[in-house]
């Protein structure tokens, strides 16, 4: 045979008494917890970004080194290229200078054409 209805709702009320009792239980608990749990999420949040930042320097001071690396050669390419020209202008300065009457007059014929 079934229960009775007012057995049932009396066993209704019992869980539904008993679910609230374990849902207090567990809200007291969270929110005992919850200040740990957020310090620990705030403490892994701060060591990812202190992380990240730390790469970025890295990265930042691999890029300032190879950038100085790089106008370091330029400086020097750009000393021996004049170094050279000094030389050829001393060894042959009428070869140049034709070389260079040849292109004044390329550039001129160009502009006068534009113009």
């Amino acid at each position: 045979m079934s229960a009775a209805p007012s057995e049932r709702i009396a066993d209704l009320e019992r869980l539904v008494r008993d679910l609230e009792k374990r849902l207090t239980l567990l809200s007291r608990r969270a929110a005992s917890d919850a200040p740990q749990a957020v310090d620990r999420v705030g403490d892994a949040i701060a060591s990812a970004l202190g992380e990240i930042a730390d790469r970025f320097r890295g990265r930042a001071r691999s890029l300032g080194k190879d950038a100085t690396a790089f106008s370091d050669e330029a400086l020097e390419f750009g000393n021996d290229a004049l170094r050279k020209l000094t030389r050829e202008v001393e060894q042959r300065p009428l070869i140049l200078l034709a070389v260079a009457l040849g292109v004044g007059a390329l550039a001129a014929g160009l502009f006068a054409r534009r113009g």
